[in-house]
């Protein structure tokens, strides 16, 4: 199949992409820059390059400017950007053809949810408040405009995606293993995580069933709290975590930011599990155990 994706080159979509193209798929890749093999996009509010969706049967969708920054005005505003007026764009383009790919993955993240305690979330569960859910909201009802135009559209919450070589456990490791690792804030909050070989099989299996369509929650089917996070890479390294970052402390460092790894979500898989996906790792001292071991 030829599939067009935004968000190739990044920590997700690199993976996402070399198992596809080890799968026998062309990608057709969509990047700021310019050059060979990409087709140039340079910003949200241009244009989407409608040359890479012809002959296309899928498209997948993952950019976004990153939330793990200081939040400003013009912050925020790339950020909202870059996921809603982006999505916006493709969908304009993809209105525009004749002959539509039949599938479109748009990622989406669990901010959806925004900082909801001990409540066990799934997929049927409202949005929250604050910046990061109402972005989502946005983002993902720009992305449901394509189901009018007789595209599939599956929409993928991840939640924190563990790989070694990127996203946040890349940032935390030094820390840990310098022991100067510990719990953020009180430690009770819930973090939904999945490790990155079950969010490339989550793409491949949402390209590969017809069935497959509308949101779905990108986590594992055990969520685990900030504290027994800890425990279980601490335990991993072999290095005790010795330190405790108060929410404070969080705050006055990364401002309204903080939300990221302060707010608590107990995000369940439900519609995947129901539909028949099978997690590789459904626990994070085994995921944890895979990736650094």
């Amino acid at each position: 199949m030829r599939i067009t994706m935004t968000g190739g080159t990044g920590f997700i979509g690199s993976r996402v992409r070399a198992a596809l193209e080890a799968g026998g798929h062309e990608i057709r890749l969509i990047s700021r820059r310019s050059g060979p093999g990409y087709f140039r996009w340079p910003s949200p509010d241009a244009p989407f390059p409608a040359a890479s969706l012809e002959g296309a049967g899928a498209v997948i969708h993952l950019a976004g400017e990153t939330v793990a920054q200081r939040w400003s005005a013009e912050v925020k505003r790339r950020i909202r950007d870059s996921r809603v007026l982006g999505t916006q764009r493709l969908v304009e383009a993809l209105a525009a053809m004749q002959e539509r790919p039949q599938v479109l993955i748009c990622a989406s993240a669990t901010g959806y949810y925004g900082d909801r305690g001990e409540e066990v979330l799934d997929e049927t569960s409202p949005p929250g408040r604050g910046f990061l859910a109402e972005t989502c909201v946005e983002w993902e009802k720009a992305a449901v405009q394509a189901e009018a135009l007789g595209v599939r559209v599956v929409r993928l919450r991840f939640g924190m995606v563990l790989g070694r070589d990127g996203g946040a456990l890349k940032k935390m490791l030094p820390v840990f293993r310098l022991c100067l690792g510990g719990r953020l804030g009180g430690g009770q909050q819930w973090m939904p995580w999945i490790h990155l070989d079950d969010i490339v099989a989550l793409v491949q299996w949402a390209l590969a069933e017809p069935e497959v369509a509308g949101a779905y929650n990108a986590v594992a089917p055990a969520p685990v709290r900030n504290a027994d996070f800890t425990r279980a890479l601490e335990g991993i390294l072999g290095r005790p975590a010795m330190f405790a970052v108060p929410a404070w402390a969080l705050r006055a460092a990364m401002g309204e930011a903080a939300e990221i790894v302060l707010s608590s979500q107990r995000v369940m898989p439900r519609a995947a599990l129901n539909a028949g996906f099978r997690f590789r790792h459904a626990h994070v001292a085994d995921a944890l155990r895979a990736l650094l071991s």
